[in-house]
């Protein structure tokens, strides 16, 4: 497998910014992804599904959003700690298991973990990854928290996952349910966009359970058996580790996901990839949100591009944020220091968000804190 080799990145002084980076904005960063990456990997990395309805929708709701000041309120330092499911986050963002990591930087997710646990922060390892849960464990330990798991046959794969993360040290699992086949992606589509499976195939290699081929294969065409909350339950359960169920946007999946047994939810819509048009996921927040009434953590992804996004998915609901495409663009920027970089940055706006909106920790963000412009 030939393997994507990062871009050499001059260092620049910048002190007014407070680092020696090249980056001093993560639209920097971003530009320098795409420009790194070969034009179909861009795509790839870019592209929704459908007419990219869901990927606009993502963005226009946090465009129309806003943050509500409050001056004078004495807040100088606010306290950005949390926790999700009992580990313990120096700031309240996770970043999510995209598949395919290697494509965007030649470490992959092992570089993501590394400087997550520098910033103290934990990591959503995909199982379409292409390093194994064990490898990328190795690589940070600290950050390698959550293990992904899609709900598929054979169900002695998943088995084999869920030990494998236990094995590891994992604290849980991040069960994808918004997965039974893949999404109408049609940019890729037009590109004829085929990836050598090699990079999806990191868990796949080591649980020995199925070949890459053909579960790619009964993903793309939807040739699966189908899962229903009944038969997750069931097969989580015995998993004996706790479970976050991905893909939730209506109060209606988040009550099934709670009777079956997760103990988080993620309010997303895979980033716009997978059903077009979907509701956008800040939008399904509120809602969600409401209906668990604070009987388990709520994170949010798909769309969040900013510290000020952070900001406002925190105050419509979130406990915290999970990072798609944004650690991803600091992979492809320059491998673990823009994936550094990039989480210092959201780090300094959400910071300075919270200091202009008076809100003095993550545990004192309200909706209050957010308004909406004018129509």
């Amino acid at each position: 497998m030939t393997e994507p080799t990062a871009p050499a990145i001059p260092l620049a002084a910048a002190s007014l910014y407070g680092a020696e980076v090249a980056f001093a904005t993560l639209g920097e960063i971003h530009a320098a992804a795409l420009a790194a990456l070969d034009p179909d990997v861009a795509d790839f990395l870019e592209s929704g599904a459908g007419s990219e309805s869901t990927l606009r929708a993502n963005r226009a709701a946090f465009e129309r959003r806003t943050i509500v000041p409050r001056p004078m309120s004495g807040v100088t330092a606010p306290d950005l700690a949390t926790s999700f499911l009992g580990v313990p986050l120096r700031l309240p963002l996770l970043t999510a298991p995209f598949g395919g990591d290697a494509l965007f930087g030649a470490e992959g997710h092992r570089a993501v973990a590394r400087a997550n646990a520098a910033r103290g922060i934990a990591s959503i390892v995909p199982e379409a990854g292409s390093f194994s849960l064990a490898q990328v464990a190795e690589a940070a330990p600290a950050a390698a928290r959550f293990a992904q798991l899609h709900p598929l046959e054979p169900v002695e794969h998943v088995e084999a996952m869920a030990a494998a993360a236990r094995e590891h040290g994992y604290s849980g699992l991040c069960i994808t349910v918004d997965c039974p086949i893949g999404g109408w992606r049609t940019r890729n589509r037009e590109n004829r966009f085929d990836p050598d499976l090699r990079y999806f195939a990191g868990n796949l290699d080591a649980t020995g359970t199925i070949g890459v081929a053909e579960l790619f294969g009964r993903l793309l065409t939807g040739a699966q058996s189908r899962w229903t909350w009944e038969r997750l339950a069931e097969v989580a359960a015995a998993v004996e580790l706790p479970w976050i169920a991905k893909g939730i946007l209506t109060p209606e999946a988040a009550e099934a996901a709670i009777a079956a047994g997760a103990s988080a939810l993620v309010v997303s819509n895979h980033g716009g990839r997978q059903l077009d048009p979907a509701p956008a996921s800040l939008d399904a927040l509120p809602a969600v949100a409401a209906a668990v009434g604070g009987r388990v953590p709520i994170a949010l992804d798909s769309g969040v591009r900013s510290g000020t996004d952070v900001f406002l998915a925190l105050a419509l609901g979130a406990d915290v944020v999970v990072l798609g495409r944004l650690a991803a663009y600091g992979l492809a920027a320059a491998g673990e220091a823009g994936v550094l970089r990039t989480l210092e940055l959201l780090e300094e706006e959400l910071r300075t968000a919270m200091i202009l909106a008076g809100v003095a920790s993550v545990a004192a963000f309200e909706p209050a804190f957010a308004g909406e412009r004018p129509r």
